[in-house]
């Protein structure tokens, strides 16, 4: 067994401060060595020294000055000058100003002008989360965002926003470049899915090629940022919970507006995900959860683009779950450029119960009802298709045409 690992000691600024005070009056050094040497001492004794200003008495360190700046200023265009200002500091991590600006403060301050931004409908609120984002860096910081309610505050405003991006490229592309994919991850890893379908909703929105002005929408780029941060892992690790899970449709969403190619699909099945919509799907069938089915299987039917995953669905018995659960949307998905699955869906029963949802359909219709039914379901292209290719049915087919009221039915 290795030794035990001992956590870190901490120091205080003031002591700090006081130990290179002492180092200078008592040992009559000059300030930037009396600096170093409490530096060298601290670090041998194995203090951690993260978020300690290391400045020479006198000198001003840039982040603490622009925080106190922060709590002092009223004006709009000053505030949002400074927090891009404390947003560039802290860019790098490793720089130790992130550090600096977690332990004195800087948590607290941002979500309060957060809120306030947010009541007042400042334009500042932006890059006010972008600096929010700057400065949470690790577990510590992590926690102490929790603790003052962070995410309730992010994610009552994406719930205010949400509406604001829909239809609109323009406002999502900000929102990008704000890196909104890093909060909405954190936040959701945070609160370990708790309910808040707002974020998922957040993803699903953003996600979504829905402004037509658009001649080609970015979302194809911004659902790999989603998926390189790690999106997918989280979404699949709430599915998990089954429908007892309140947010298993939102979820289901946004996981869905997210597969957008292969290589996240595939990611998704790396991840089991493709066993765990199947049991989803077979569990809100068991009991009677219609919205959480149709959220599932419509995420199934999705992923089911893949033909890999068509392949996977068949290995895992998701015909026969499907067929048991009369679902035929993601059926009809699993044959499309696969005469192999075909074949193992008929084998399966899915033909049967085909005929038999015909059936129910048309005695329980009007003429008129099952007419649209059939029409929608693109029953006119099928009977021409099979009137010009067997001359048998050409009489029974021109029949059917006339009934359903197409026009040129002789034709």
């Amino acid at each position: 067994m290795g030794p035990v690992k001992t956590a870190a000691r901490a120091i205080s600024q003031k002591a700090f401060d006081e130990m290179v005070q002492e180092n200078i009056d008592d040992l009559g050094i000059d300030p930037a060595e009396a600096l170093e040497d409490a530096v060298q001492t601290l670090t041998l004794q194995g203090v951690d020294l993260s978020g300690i200003v290391t400045c020479l008495p006198g000198e001003t360190n840039p982040v603490i000055d622009c925080l106190r700046k922060l709590e002092e200023v009223k004006e709009s265009p000053e505030i949002r000058e400074l927090l891009d200002d404390l947003c560039a500091l802290c860019g790098n991590k490793d720089s130790g100003d992130t550090a600096i600006a977690a332990k004195n403060g800087a948590i607290e301050l941002l979500i309060s002008v957060c809120k306030k931004l947010w009541e007042e409908s400042d334009r500042a609120l932006a890059s006010a989360l972008s600096a929010m984002a700057s400065v949470i860096h690790d577990v510590r910081s992590s926690n102490l965002f929790n603790e003052k309610d962070g995410p309730k505050l992010v994610v009552d405003i994406l719930r205010q926003e949400n509406e604001r991006c829909e239809g609109n490229e323009v406002v999502k592309e900000s929102f990008v470049e704000l890196k909104i994919d890093e909060i909405v991850l954190r936040v959701l890893k945070q609160c370990s899915g708790g309910s808040i379908p707002s974020i998922y909703d957040a993803i699903r929105i953003i996600l979504s090629a829905d402004d037509y002005r658009v001649v080609a929408s970015q979302i194809f780029g911004y659902a790999r940022r989603f998926a390189k941060l790690g999106s997918v892992e989280v979404l699949v690790e709430f599915l998990r919970g089954g429908v007892s899970s309140p947010c298993l449709v939102s979820a289901s969403t946004a996981l869905k507006a997210l597969s957008v190619n292969d290589e996240i699909c595939k990611s998704i099945s790396n991840t089991k995900g493709v066993d765990v919509v199947l049991h989803c799907i077979e569990e809100s069938g068991l009991q009677g959860n219609d919205s959480a089915g149709r959220a599932c299987c419509s995420l199934l039917s999705k992923l089911a683009g893949s033909d890999d995953i068509k392949r996977e669905i068949v290995e895992l018995g998701g015909v026969e779950k499907l067929i048991n659960l009369s679902v035929m949307s993601v059926i009809c998905t699993l044959c499309l450029r696969s005469p192999e699955n075909a074949a193992h869906v008929i084998k399966s029963g899915a033909g049967d119960l085909a005929i038999e949802a015909i059936r129910t359909n048309v005695l329980n219709s009007t003429p008129t009802t099952c007419r649209k039914l059939l029409l929608n379901n693109g029953i006119e292209e099928l009977i021409r298709r099979a009137k010009q290719s067997h001359k048998s049915c050409k009489d029974a087919a021109t029949d059917a045409l006339r009934d359903l009221g197409v026009a040129n039915y002789n034709l």
